[in-house]
């Protein structure tokens, strides 16, 4: 069943800042179970990702037995998009959020206003993609092209490091990151520069793997994340390295409650999370007011 916990009513012990200053640290300077210098983290996690583009939604399809869609379209649904958002969609560079989006507003039924038609309204709505890497973003404009959305207006492709967005501040009405802040060097540099880029009344919704503590799930879980997952990444793309090194990046990620505490501490309120499938994976999110 899914959790939902709003992070000022947590009874669980929050980490402690100096132990989070070291969590942090530590996912800094890590590949993986590798520790590796700063600098060196960003280069390698974007060879990863050059490695994995073209089988990227065959992998995925295969390692969460096709629920990664099904999360997908929580997070939108959460979103709740509206025509004539602002939207930035962020290491989402395969389109598969972004689309969801696009699909999203176009069903929601409006009523043309005085002043301006429906098409006016559809005009007005920007989805961003943002993503560092430009192998996946080649990735979401191919299947843009086969999905007809290829000259569609309200998606904008846009090559960008989550920690150094290229958006002016409160531009936006919304941000999403799925499967993409455990990537990064920084994670409270990306959480800094979501909370800069949205409008107040702005939500931040990441998707993210997490982490199971139901005890025999957890043994589980661990048994396929380790022996099953690299293995089919080797078998399906010959490249077992780089699933490896997947695997190994959620166990290095912040617990569900030290993650919510971080988005907290970058200024966003209400803060709450909900985990699915026993927290192999969490949505959190937080408002700017």
């Amino acid at each position: 069943m899914a959790l939902r916990a709003c992070v000022r009513n947590l009874n669980r012990k929050i980490a402690p800042a100096q132990y989070q200053r070291a969590l942090l640290h530590s996912h800094a300077t890590s590949f993986g179970f590798k520790d590796v210098r700063e600098e060196e983290k960003s280069r390698l996690v974007g060879n990863v990702f050059s490695s994995v583009a073209s089988s990227y939604d065959l992998m995925n399809d295969l390692m969460s037995g096709g629920l990664h869609r099904l999360w997908k379209d929580r997070l939108v649904s959460d979103l709740n998009p509206y025509p004539g958002i602002k939207h930035l969609d962020v290491a989402g560079g395969t389109g598969d959020v972004a689309f969801r989006i696009l699909e999203r507003v176009s069903s929601v039924k409006y009523r043309a206003l005085q002043d301006a038609s429906v098409d006016d309204l559809q005009e007005e709505t920007k989805i961003y993609v943002c993503d560092i890497n430009p192998n996946m973003l080649n990735v979401g404009k191919k299947r843009a092209m086969e999905r007809g959305l290829a000259e569609q207006k309200s998606l904008v492709w846009v090559e960008g490091d989550a920690e150094a967005l290229s958006f002016d501040d409160e531009s936006m009405d919304g941000y999403t990151i799925a499967f993409g802040i455990r990537n990064v060097t920084h994670i409270e540099k990306v959480l800094s520069e979501a909370y800069r880029v949205l409008r107040p009344g702005g939500r931040f919704l990441c998707l993210e793997l997490s982490h199971v503590e139901v005890p025999v799930f957890k043994d589980l879980y661990d048994f396929y994340s380790f022996s099953v997952i690299p293995a089919v990444g080797e078998l399906v793309t010959g490249d077992r390295n780089s699933y490896q090194y997947l695997v190994e990046s959620i166990r290095r990620f912040p617990s569900q409650d030290v993650f919510a505490s971080m988005i907290a501490d970058a200024g966003f309120q209400k803060v709450e999370y909900e985990n699915l499938v026993g927290g192999v994976v969490a949505i959190h999110s937080g408002l700017k007011i």
